[in-house]
């Protein structure tokens, strides 16, 4: 009989109880040599990384011994930069080498990839994904949010006011185009490109580009923050292309203990979050979730 793939495994058994990835746990923490916290939000339902996520984090992570320090494995379209922030500080004042290891079997995008600069080093598979970290806002179009990105929104309205100022004659049309900006909303917008570069600059800095000056380091991370050069925010960031940006990727091959090990515990909180629950974060002793709408 042959061999029973690990996805066929996962639709099979219907209710991924904690007990079932808690030998994942222990079997990556063996081929590590460190403990691993798992920290998953649904692609599925529409949540984000948020502050109680942090908090959910550090409750665990607290009653660990993390003297040799952690890995995280994580699995999230992405959320609030601060929340990000907040994880990053957490993830390295509890290590007890200051550092972390981020590890990304499928796609940890925007505000999850944030987490994953500020880690030591990013271990990545040949499909993982990271992902630009350009702010998002949610526009109601119709009773359906579509995310539109906060750069092309200042940009919009830079050529507008730049198209009115210069303009010789009737200057009506611009200014009602110009009325469906919100001054105070527009400042936020760039306040929030601003928080997101530093964020991100800050916490490569302080980690695995240490000693290097944030102009460099801004530089180097063009891909990740600036919108242009994916051209849309979901566009994927691979290994290769991360690894080019100045990033330390340590790459995990299909068919390797360790992606194996790895690979199945994803695919069995993957199924939480996206039947059980909305986010997981989970050690091999415990496990906290938050439902969707909670």
């Amino acid at each position: 009989m042959g061999k029973v793939s690990k996805f066929k495994q996962v639709q099979e058994e219907r209710i991924q109880g904690h007990e079932t990835r808690k030998p994942l746990f222990r079997r990556l923490e063996k081929l590590l040599g460190v403990p691993v916290v798992t920290f998953f939000t649904s692609f599925r339902y529409p949540v984000s990384i948020a502050g109680p996520d942090a908090d959910m984090l550090e409750g665990l992570v607290q009653d660990m011994d993390l003297s040799s320090g952690l890995a995280l494995v994580i699995s999230s379209p992405g959320g609030y930069p601060l929340a990000a922030e907040k994880i990053i500080r957490i993830c390295k004042s509890y290590s007890g080498t200051g550092t972390f290891v981020a590890l990304v079997p499928g796609a940890a995008k925007s505000a999850a990839t944030m987490i994953c600069l500020g880690a030591d080093r990013i271990a990545m598979g040949p499909s993982s994904e990271l992902g630009p970290v350009d702010p998002q806002v949610l526009k109601d179009d119709d009773g359906n949010e579509r995310p539109l990105s906060v750069t092309n929104i200042l940009n919009s309205y830079d050529k507008l006011f730049k198209a009115a100022t210069s303009a010789k004659g009737n200057l009506q049309p611009y200014l009602q185009q110009l009325a469906a900006y919100d001054p105070m909303e527009v400042e936020e917008m760039r306040s929030a490109i601003a928080l997101s570069e530093d964020i991100s600059v800050k916490a490569l800095a302080s980690g695995m580009m240490v000693g290097q000056k944030e102009e460099s380091i801004r530089t180097k991370i063009t891909t990740f923050i600036e919108p242009r050069v994916k051209k849309v925010h979901g566009r994927a960031i691979y290994r290769e292309e991360a690894r080019k940006c100045g990033l330390t990727i340590e790459d995990w091959e299909v068919g390797t203990e360790r992606w194996e090990a790895l690979y199945e515990l994803y695919l069995r909180t993957r199924s939480v979050v996206n039947n059980e629950a909305a986010k997981a974060v989970e050690t091999a002793q415990d496990g906290w979730y938050i439902g969707y709408g909670n």
